[in-house]
């Protein structure tokens, strides 16, 4: 049994241009940052930012998103290579295929699946409460029998969440384009209200506030049992608050404030120009939301002392707190716009990843038909946003939110060893990008990704065990016996290369 065949580099390519599995590549360098930038910007800059000043860094929390940004640089380093180098559906999916194997690339896609869904899931009902708080900040209300609640259990039925996933769901089978172009809207809503916050705040910046900017270590953070990281139930080693360990500590709490620019890379197979556009893309959505949330952390920190920080909505309260409580209803629509291209984004990534996994027949490819008026695989958008319509509106998700991180930092380590693997087996592959100091920087992303999972409580780790445990009954029940390449089934290799300026070159 040969679990660990590969799919070449060649052959990916060449499904690419399958009439019957065909993507349209509309995507230019513009599209793929706003892309990166919407889904980067959500929840994270509305709250995490204070939560994390409040209880791990104080003002130095500007110092944990620095370190987390350059973590997070280091993998999006790697995905940058592959995806310019493979630019086909599937992310870390199809980087895996080429370089380490089927199993491997099955369990990447499966973990990919759980992350953007269930990301696309929590985020949705997140975007409900602001929804219902902006309605009520205009005057205007929405039923609590069909609204978010914080005591909601199984079967309440979450009326906005679900709208909203039905729209984007129809927004997203109507085109890549027309999704991208609302998408551009809306972060350019979202990037003028946080603009808006930085420079109106930096006009209530008291400097007092700053002092201490390291505020001195205290306690460890509280916590045992199953809830406890697991690195802590290994090594005895507390995840500490404030002062020099406490700005790690913050750093492994605000990195998934960065979650997101591998979403760029699922789309890799609809950029016109992948080998030049797909990097600038990815690192530039980075670096721009990277200075935005150093600049959010700066001016919060400066408004409110990090000790009387409100972390359910820092933002909001902080306006409140100088007086200002008009700029509440600004900040709950810039929240409402952020988190819409949050979930439209993921849903997308969720759909190219599950796109890919059924085009080479390890789910069925029935699934992967692409229509060819809206050249989308319609059957799998409204698969994707049916599932991710009924989790979102009808359970309590809320605490399976960090299931969404460990998908992630599992994917981005896989990633980063496959770097050197394909440098290794296939040197004669044309680079546009390269990850500099390979094999060292790639390593290094991969031992940060997998000690930022060893924060991750144990019972998280439980529950992603199961659902690992689920994908290998369902690949070794259908995907091992229906893989393209293990029958042989797929297309030949075409008879030309891609350009660096995305023209085809035959021989």
């Amino acid at each position: 049994m040969d679990i660990f065949r590969t799919k070449s580099v060649e052959n990916s390519l060449a499904d690419t241009h399958d009439p019957e599995f065909q993507l349209k590549r509309n995507l230019t360098a513009l599209d793929l940052t706003v892309f990166g930038i919407g889904v980067i910007i959500g929840a994270g800059i509305f709250t995490l930012t204070g939560t994390a000043a409040a209880l791990y860094a104080g003002p130095s929390v500007v110092f944990s998103f620095v370190l987390a940004a350059i973590c997070c640089g280091l993998a999006a380093l790697c995905y940058a290579e592959f995806a310019s180098t493979v630019p086909v559906a599937g992310s870390a999916y199809t980087f895996s295929y080429a370089t380490l194997g089927e199993l491997v690339a099955w369990i990447i896609g499966w973990d990919l699946i759980l992350e953007l869904m269930l990301g696309a899931s929590v985020v949705a009902q997140g975007w409900s409460t602001y929804f219902v708080t902006f309605l009520d900040e205009i005057g205007l209300g929405w039923p609590d029998a069909v609204g978010p609640t914080a005591d909601a259990g199984w079967g309440h039925f979450n009326l906005a969440a679900f709208l909203l996933v039905a729209a984007l769901t129809l927004l997203v089978a109507v085109g890549i384009k027309e999704s991208l172009r609302v998408n551009l809207v809306l972060v350019g809503v979202k990037l003028f209200v946080v603009l808006f916050v930085i420079v109106a705040g930096l006009f209530y910046v008291n400097g007092a506030n700053y002092d201490p900017f390291v505020p001195p270590a205290a306690a460890p953070v509280d916590s045992s049992g199953i809830t406890q990281p697991l690195f802590q139930w290994m090594f005895g080693i507390e995840q500490q608050t404030f002062g020099i360990f406490g700005i790690i500590s913050a750093a492994s709490v605000v990195f998934f404030a960065y979650i997101g620019f591998d979403v760029v890379a699922t789309t890799a197979e609809e950029a016109r120009n992948p080998q030049k556009d797909l990097p600038r893309g990815i690192l530039g959505s980075l670096v721009i939301c990277t200075v935005l949330y150093v600049a959010v952390a700066l001016v919060i920190t400066g408004m409110v002392k990090y000790d009387q920080i409100d972390t359910s909505a820092a933002l909001a309260t902080a306006f409140q707190d100088v007086g200002r409580d008009g700029f509440a209803t600004l900040i709950a629509a810039g929240a409402v716009a952020g988190l819409t291209t949050v979930v439209m984004t993921l849903m997308i990534g969720a759909i190219r990843v599950l796109f890919a996994m059924s085009r080479d027949g390890l789910l069925s490819p029935r699934f992967a038909h692409v229509n060819p008026r809206s050249g989308t695989p319609v059957r799998i958008t409204v698969t994707i946003g049916l599932l991710v319509a009924l989790v979102a509106s009808f359970t309590p998700i809320g605490d399976l939110e960090e299931m969404v991180n460990i998908g992630t930092l599992t994917a981005f380590a896989l990633v980063s060893i496959a770097v050197p693997v394909l440098r290794n087996t296939r040197p004669d592959l044309e680079r546009s990008f390269r990850v500099p100091w390979s094999p060292f920087l790639p390593i290094l992303s991969a031992l940060v990704c997998v000690y930022l999972a060893l924060n991750l409580s144990i019972e998280t780790w439980l529950r992603f065990v199961v659902w690992m445990v689920l994908g290998f009954v369902v690949y070794f029940g259908y995907g091992y016996g229906h893989s393209r390449v293990g029958r042989g089934t797929g297309i030949p290799a075409p008879d030309f290369a891609v350009h660096e300026d995305g023209e085809e070159i035959r021989d």
